[in-house]
């Protein structure tokens, strides 16, 4: 499945990309599995994206938690949590 995946704040800055298009063998899978997967590649994504680190997650613009299940075509955002003041 095509998934396009987008990357905002801290975690585009640690990656330096902002959105990129990944195809992934599997029909579906929740978006705890994605972000283990997409940090699995490298060491700057195995930072950026780590498990201890709390990131937020989107899919299709909607905010969603870790065991929502993504589809073809879906787009998944990961972003850090904002803080206000």
């Amino acid at each position: 499945m095509k998934l396009t995946i987008r990357y905002f704040a801290s975690i585009r800055e640690q990656l330096g990309i902002q959105q990129e298009i990944v195809d992934i063998e599997m029909p579906e899978l929740s978006v705890d599995a994605l972000r283990s997967r997409l940090a699995s590649r490298d060491a700057r994504a195995a930072e950026a994206l780590r498990t201890d680190r709390l990131v937020r997650a989107a899919v299709n613009q909607a905010m969603v938690d870790g065991s929502f299940v993504v589809r073809e075509d879906c787009e998944i955002a990961f972003f850090p949590p904002v803080t206000g003041g």
